[in-house]
């Protein structure tokens, strides 16, 4: 009987063989007849470009961007971003407000024309003006000093002039006080602002004109804080004191004991209520950005506290750098294989969509090349102990050597950005590049899997297991022994598992596990600043970057971010049109920019400073559901919004007061992306890769978050995001289909092969992950919620314990944050209609969302009804870390007043509930 199955499995495999040679000889031909009948493979390429329904995408076939990912774009960019175009005319206003000082002071009104104590002297004028209580006296000074540090732009003739003059004033500014001194502008008008009788007056159609005062404080505080921030990136002398000492100021609470990044999100949470609907946000985010990234540190920064912190616990520092690695891939984009020739010279009917070929993850090449790229991993295949020449050729494919556009001269740079051949001049002649067979990434594996690994291997050779032995291999076979080693010799132990585990040691035993003193480092500092209100911090970011989302659409009652860019007359001729849309435009991207940028910042350095303060931010994030809104967010044409260049050169300041101005209309009137040298917008592609970060740090190793990845359908919105020829963008991507592939379905990896090989090549291994198949436990039902209630007991446990007061407050300023989390998980339920579905990314504010709050409600007024006005800080799940809290907060010690409704059915109460009621107090 065995033998006779052998044989029809020796058939079988004889059969598809010749199925396999057939199909080969097929192919062949097919290549051959059709580069007959085209004459050209640029044509054939053409041709499946233009027929192809499926992945097409007109810039798939492009050269890789340039871009290089940092921590900000150039100087002269983040200053001119600053304005909006309607903010032209105020330009006018600060010099006039200039030479109306110079002259009530006597004095010829140019600033180069003085001296250096006279520029000072100056200078504490306007500052001691500053404190007056005129407010039009007041401001004038203000709008002096914003034109000192606009760099005296009247009296200068070019770029580089302009900026020298802004470097040395922002020196003298600083040290004379001008940023204290703003400071307390801003306070008095966030006092205005938000005071009674401005309240009670609804502010309706909020314009330019509101917001004028307070858009000169913020407008100074920003260039003196971006200025000394790309001086102290650079390493000036002259500037490394004052880059210290300003550092330490911002990192250092105010007069009123809070620190400026803490009273910058309480502007835009006051913004989001619409208790200030005047603040112009883009200049508020724009200022919090910075300042963050300056007090916090960008990322050499990061990299250095890291591996600072590995090494002082015992591990290894970190070799390898994703930002490093990733400059020597090369963006996917494969070549078109024969079916899809065939199909789109040839197109079917009823052709099955599940047999349809995946395209644009490789380089592409020449169709000809097709069949010798075959032969190349033939070869592999059969000559492997030949030192691995067909591996090579493959890895090829992936990985290039990175040449750094910044490094090149600046005449190759202009003239061919992207290194590529030109059409009128032949190729330079360059030597062949010694690519090495290996992946970019070192395999890693967790102590959890290699633990899982012998459980699996005694239980299925010796039949039983040991709890708690992670190295006794008695009785197991050889081959068990050298795989142990294997995975002993790729575990890595991150920095998040050595402050887990301490933890776990305090939980159990808190007497005699002896904590380490908390360093006051800036991200400590700022975390317990923030962690009061940092659910509504959280909530009010999400609503911003919301609103400035392309794929949002404009209601009624949303926010306005627009409030800093509409003019108070609209626009009359159709150029005023015209720049008005591309500034509002140009506004909302600005926006996506600087709050991807500071989520992403607090996330990475609170992840470095505990493990927990990451996690307590993230599941507020989540349950703001930020994850909906990122999708939403790439459910766009994104190859369209990368090109996208919402910005008119001449407009930019400094071009738009320096030199003579040409009139903007009729044929003068010029875009970007006409003038621009580069095939993409800097910014759009900085905050796409952002918000790609901070979906993979929301989600890594989180199952239940990766189950909403699966449910909220975006696969396909990923997909399309590979269409984008940026390497670094194309790797977190990858990891985001990697996380939810198993959950997939085996006929979602069937079709999409080239994306498991582009994962396979380009994503980190995890030695016993089996992330391409969906065959190991964890691929398997769970119970979500639980799984979020116990990190949340976690996360409370360690706040309750090191910021008593803090989160005392917090639990008591966290209704928004409760009924997002509802909301949260009312939209995880209906979700199945897919992303593209869900409108805006409900649950932010106090409305809650869903019909999972019905319940919720009923239990709260049945709460209500018995006198517990406050309810449970959990929706149904009152967790141990709930009655932590409530014990260090007094919350059971409080004097109750029972409600008329209890104490009249006090009776049926008693028998219903201790009479009536039997109790195990073993069980309990």
């Amino acid at each position: 009987m065995e033998s006779g199955t052998a044989m029809q499995w020796n058939q079988y495999y004889e059969h598809m063989n010749a199925l396999k040679s057939a199909k080969m000889q097929c192919i062949q031909s097919a290549i051959q007849m059709v580069c007959s009948l085209t004459g050209s493979n640029k044509r054939i390429q053409r041709s499946r470009v233009s027929m192809d329904t499926h992945d097409a995408d007109a810039n798939c076939d492009g050269p890789d961007l340039d871009f290089v990912y940092s921590d900000v774009d150039g100087y002269q960019n983040e200053i001119a971003e600053l304005y909006s175009y309607t903010e032209f005319s105020e330009f006018q206003m600060n010099v006039k407000a200039f030479e109306d000082q110079m002259e009530l002071y006597d004095l010829p009104p140019n600033w180069q024309k003085q001296d250096s104590a006279a520029q000072r002297g100056i200078v504490m004028k306007l500052v001691d003006q500053l404190e007056v209580s005129d407010r039009s006296f007041r401001m004038q000074a203000a709008r002096c000093i914003l034109y000192l540090a606009q760099g005296c732009w009247a009296e200068v003739q070019s770029d580089e002039e302009q900026h020298q003059i802004t470097r040395d004033n922002v020196l003298v500014l600083h040290q004379l006080g001008v940023f204290a001194s703003f400071i307390d502008l801003l306070n008095m008008e966030i006092e205005s602002a938000c005071s009674p009788d401005i309240v009670a007056v609804k502010i309706t159609n909020v314009t330019l004109v509101d917001s004028t005062d307070i858009r000169v404080i913020l407008s100074v505080l920003y260039i003196i804080t971006e200025t000394i921030r790309d001086e102290k990136e650079r390493g000036s002398e002259d500037y490394k004191e004052l880059a210290d000492s300003f550092v330490q100021e911002i990192n250092s609470p105010l007069p009123d004991g809070e620190l400026l990044a803490v009273k910058l999100l309480g502007m835009i949470t006051r913004f989001c209520s619409g208790a200030a609907p005047q603040f112009p946000m883009k200049k508020v985010v724009l200022l919090l950005w910075k300042v963050s990234l300056l007090g916090l540190g960008g990322m050499d920064v990061l990299k250095n506290l890291k591996n600072e912190y590995r090494v002082k616990v015992g591990l290894d520092p970190i070799t390898e750098d994703t930002l490093e690695v990733t400059k020597c891939m090369r963006a996917s984009s494969p070549p078109a294989t024969a079916t899809d020739i065939l199909e789109n010279q040839y197109p079917r009917k009823n052709f099955k969509r599940s047999l349809m070929k995946q395209r644009f993850l490789d380089e592409p090449e020449q169709i000809d090349m097709e069949m010798g790229g075959n032969e190349g991993q033939t070869n592999a295949n059969n000559g492997s102990g030949n030192g691995g020449n067909g591996s090579e050729e493959e890895l090829s494919q992936y990985y290039r050597p990175y040449d750094d556009p910044s490094s090149s001269s600046s005449t190759t740079s202009t003239a061919n950005p992207n290194n590529q051949p030109s059409a009128t001049q032949p190729p330079a002649a360059v030597p062949p590049v010694q690519i090495t067979a290996r992946l970019p990434w070192t395999p890693k594996v967790r102590q959890k899997d290699i633990d899982q690994f012998l459980d699996i291997s005694r239980n299925k050779f010796i039949g039983y297991s040991l709890i708690g032995d992670h190295e006794s291999l008695a009785g197991l076979p050889q081959p068990i022994h050298e795989g142990f080693k294997t995975l002993q010799r790729h575990m890595y132990m991150s920095l998040a598992d050595v402050q887990i585990k301490k933890e776990e040691d305090i939980a159990r035993n808190p007497i005699s596990t002896h904590e380490d003193e908390i360093k006051m480092t800036p991200a400590e500092v700022l975390y317990q600043a923030i962690l009061p209100n940092l659910p509504q911090y959280m909530i009010a970011l999400l609503k911003v970057l919301l609103a400035a989302s392309p794929t949002s659409k404009s209601k009624t009652e949303s926010i306005n971010i627009m409030a800093d860019v509409l003019p108070k007359k609209m626009p009359l001729t159709a150029t005023q049109s015209t720049k008005l849309t591309v500034d509002m435009g140009r506004h909302k991207e600005i926006i996506v920019k600087a709050v991807s940028a500071i989520i992403l910042l607090y996330l990475k350095h609170f992840k470095i400073n505990h493990v927990y303060q990451f996690e307590f931010m993230s599941q507020h994030l989540v349950f703001a559901n930020c994850i909906p809104l990122v999708l939403k967010f790439f459910n766009q044409t994104i190859t369209e919004y990368v090109n996208t260049k919402n910005s008119i050169p001449l407009l930019d300041f400094p071009s738009c007061v320096i030199g003579e101005q040409p009139d903007l209309s009729g044929d003068s009137f010029v875009y970007g992306g006409e003038m621009s040298d580069k095939p993409y917008s800097w910014r759009n592609v900085f905050s796409c890769i952002n918000l790609l970060r901070i979906l993979n740090k929301l989600i890594k190793w989180k199952h239940s978050r990766v189950m909403m990845l699966v449910v909220f359908k975006s696969a396909p919105i990923l997909k399309k995001t590979l269409k984008v020829r940026h390497a670094m963008m194309q790797l977190y991507v990858l990891k985001l289909l990697k996380m939810q592939t198993k959950y997939l379905g085996r006929q979602w990896r069937k079709s999409n092969m080239k994306t498991m090989s582009a994962i396979y090549a380009k994503v980190r291994h995890r030695l016993n992950d089996d992330w391409a198949f969906g065959n190991d436990l964890e691929s398997r039902p769970w119970d979500f919620q639980a799984e979020e209630c116990t990190l949340r007991a976690c996360v409370d446990r360690f706040n309750l314990r090191r910021y008593p007061e803090a989160t005392q407050k917090c639990g008591n300023n966290g209704t928004a944050a409760q009924n997002a989390e509802n909301a949260q998980q009312s939209n995880m339920m209906a979700g199945n209609n897919g992303c593209g579905n869900n409108g805006d990314a409900n649950g932010y504010g106090n409305n809650g969302g869903g019909g999972g709050n019905n319940g919720h409600n009923q239990q709260q007024q049945q709460l209500n009804d018995y006198g517990v006005e406050g309810g449970f800080p959990s929706d149904e799940i009152l967790t141990h870390s709930d009655f932590a809290f409530f014990g260090h907060s007094g919350w059971w010690d409080r004097k109750v007043e029972l409600t008329d409704y209890f104490k009249a059915n006090y009776a049926v109460w008693l028998e219903e509930e201790v009479y009536n009621s039997q109790t195990d107090w073993d069980a309990l």
